[in-house]
């Protein structure tokens, strides 16, 4: 679980804790990484990282992408800003997800985002991206994954987001045991050798 608040023990970490009880209740191992309030630059786009194998910049980023090699999922936490997530994770999730280059068909991907009042829909959308472009499938809930608050602690009050937050561990957790016990069977599924267009002639 990545919780990209700067608050690492507020709203965010409250939604994200009450996924991470119904993931552990359900049998699955969690551990929290907050990044928020780390010194985490973006992605300058100079390739390094095809040839080495990992980031050259030597941070968080390189940190986390050993566990979330060795994982079966993930789960990104953020607050909303300007209906978008912060900034920090946004740097850490471009550099995380373009320099991590293993293979990450199948492993289980889902966001929670946390605003005082709007933006939650944007931001899911947002998060969800990382998730779709890199075969990971992504977990629902019963209502868009979001909690409302906006003082620490506020988070609490909101008991139909966390409800929102315990089912999607719930979903989460049968996912993963799911695909774990078919891709032991039967393996990943079959990949066509990528093909790259660009649309300028």
């Amino acid at each position: 679980m990545i919780n990209g608040s700067p608050r690492a023990n507020g709203n965010t970490f409250t939604a994200l804790t009450e996924v991470k009880k119904a993931l552990e209740k359900g049998g699955i191992e969690v551990e929290i990484i907050n990044v928020g309030n780390k010194a985490i630059r973006g992605c300058v786009a100079c390739g390094g990282c095809a040839k080495a194998g990992k980031c050259v910049f030597d941070d968080k980023v390189n940190e986390a992408a050993e566990k979330f090699k060795d994982c079966d999922g993930l789960v990104i936490g953020s607050p909303v800003y300007f209906a978008n997530a912060a900034g920090t994770l946004v740097s850490f999730l471009d550099r995380l997800f373009m320099s991590a280059k293993f293979d990450k068909t199948m492993k289980v991907g889902a966001c929670v985002c946390v605003a005082r009042r709007g933006g939650i829909t944007a931001t899911f959308d947002q998060l969800n991206k990382y998730f779709t472009i890199s075969g990971m499938p992504v977990v629902s809930s019963n209502y868009w994954n979001g909690v409302h608050g906006a003082a620490p602690g506020e988070s609490r009050e909101d008991e139909e987001g966390l409800t929102t937050m315990r089912t999607l561990g719930n979903n989460m957790a049968f996912l993963i045991k799911a695909i774990a016990e078919y891709k032991e069977k039967n393996g990943l599924p079959e990949k066509e050798p990528p093909v790259k267009t660009n649309f300028i002639r």
